[in-house]
C-alpha cells in the first residue's frame, strides 16, 4: 500500500470527481483509475459506486477514507519533524474554533502567536461545535476549541476555561429595566438563538429544560452578529458569552438581564485526535492557550 494511493483515493472521496482529482494531483485521470483498482484488489473490496451520473464512497471505502486520513497526517507530521532540524517553531498549525470562540476569543490569541513566532503559519477555520468536532476527526484541522460536549471517544478533550453566559436583550425590552428578574419571568419568551448543533444553542436548550420554560417562539439565526443585531431591534431575549455582548453592553446597545441567584456557566474546551499530540506546533499552540487563560 503506497502513501500516493492514498492520497489519490482521499482527494477523490473529497471532490467526487476522477477529472478533478486528476488535476488537482497533477496526475492523468488513468493513473488516478490504477490507484483505485490497486486499492480495491489490495483490500478485497469495492471503494466506490459509479454512474455516469454520480459517484459515491461505499461503507468500506468510508473506512478506508477515515484511516487513510490519519495515516497520510502522520506520514506528513514526519516528514515536516525531519525537515524541521532547526527546531524551530515554523509551517503551518490548522486551528478549528466555533463562532464564540473563533470571533471573540481566539484573534487575541492567534496574535500573540504570530508575533512570537512569525514562522508560524496559522490558519482558522470557524464553524459550530458539531462541526469543528467533525473537522477534527477527519484531520481537517490539528486542533479544535469548542463550546459545547462531544461524545467522541477518538479525540482527546481537555477544558482550558470557564465560560460566563448572560441573558441579553435590548435596553428598550420590559425585563430590562426590572428588578429581581426570576425564572418565572422567562415564560413564553421568544428567543433568537443559535443553530442545532451549536454549544450555545444545546446549553440554552438545557436551560430550558432544566428550568421547565415555556417558549413562545424560537428565531434561529447562525451568527452571533446576526442574533444581537436582531436584538437590538427590540426582538426576544437570547442568552450569549459575555465575550460576545461585553462592548455592546457597554456601549448601550445591549442590555443584561441578571437572574436572582442564578448564574450559566459552561466548560471550554479544546480536542485534538490523539496522533496530534505530540506535534510540535499543536503542543506550542496549547502551552499558549494554557497560559493565556491561567492569567486571566
Amino acid at each position: 500500500m503506497h502513501y500516493d494511493a492514498l492520497k489519490t483515493f482521499v482527494t477523490l472521496a473529497e471532490v467526487k470527481n476522477f477529472t478533478k482529482t486528476a488535476e488537482l494531483l497533477l496526475m492523468s485521470q488513468p493513473s488516478v483509475s490504477m490507484h483505485i483498482k490497486n486499492l480495491e484488489k489490495e483490500f478485497q473490496t469495492k471503494l466506490l459506486e459509479r454512474s455516469p451520473k454520480y459517484l459515491k464512497i461505499t461503507p468500506t471505502g468510508e473506512i478506508l477514507y477515515d484511516r487513510a486520513k490519519q495515516m497520510i497526517t502522520i506520514c506528513e507530521q514526519t516528514r515536516q519533524d525531519i525537515l524541521d532540524h532547526h527546531n524551530s517553531i515554523k509551517g503551518e498549525l490548522k486551528i478549528g474554533a466555533s463562532f464564540t470562540i473563533g470571533e471573540y476569543i481566539l484573534p487575541s490569541l492567534l496574535f500573540d502567536l504570530q508575533k512570537e513566532y512569525p514562522e508560524l503559519e496559522l490558519k482558522a477555520v470557524i464553524g459550530n461545535t458539531e462541526e469543528i468536532v467533525q473537522s477534527v476527526r477527519l484531520y481537517k484541522v490539528d486542533i479544535g476549541l469548542i463550546e459545547g460536549q462531544t461524545n467522541e471517544k477518538e479525540l482527546s478533550v481537555h477544558a482550558f476555561m470557564q465560560d460566563e453566559l448572560f441573558i441579553a436583550a435590548s435596553s428598550d425590552h420590559p425585563l430590562a429595566a426590572k428588578q429581581d428578574v426570576t425564572i418565572s419571568d422567562l415564560q413564553n419568551q421568544t428567543w433568537v438563538t443559535r443553530e442545532v448543533g451549536s454549544g450555545t444553542r444545546e446549553y440554552l436548550n438545557h436551560v430550558i429544560r432544566s428550568n421547565g420554560l415555556k417558549v413562545k417562539s424560537f428565531l434561529t439565526i447562525s451568527s452571533n452578529q446576526g442574533i444581537k443585531e436582531t436584538l437590538m431591534t427590540g426582538i426576544g431575549l437570547s442568552l450569549l458569552s459575555g465575550s460576545v455582548i461585553e462592548r455592546d453592553v457597554q456601549h448601550g446597545n445591549l442590555s443584561v438581564i441578571r437572574l436572582k441567584n442564578q448564574t450559566f456557566n459552561r466548560t471550554l474546551s479544546y480536542i485534538y485526535s490523539p496522533v496530534m499530540q505530540d506535534k510540535k506546533n499543536v503542543k506550542t499552540f496549547i502551552n499558549a492557550l494554557n497560559k493565556r487563560t491561567s492569567s486571566k
